[in-house]
């Protein structure tokens, strides 16, 4: 990582893959998920420090409020 460069971790890679899952199960939009991701550097490559929570369907509608406390702003 020397010149700059980086990659994601397989942590980072699974935090993608559960917003994704969030997005799609949900109907929604995953950039404001993706956006609010806070990214650091390990020997493993970018690790994501919130990675989103994919909820168990309660059938509750998704608010602005869950996406936002998804994207930890």
């Amino acid at each position: 990582m020397s010149n700059g460069t980086f990659k994601f971790s397989n942590q980072a890679l699974g935090a993608v893959m559960m917003a994704l899952q969030e997005s799609l199960l949900n109907q929604i939009d995953i950039v404001p998920i993706l956006k609010g991701f806070e990214l650091t550097t390990s020997d493993d490559g970018l690790v994501v420090t919130n990675p989103p929570t994919v909820r168990v369907s309660n059938n509750s509608v998704i608010t602005d409020k869950d996406l936002t406390d998804m994207a930890g702003e």
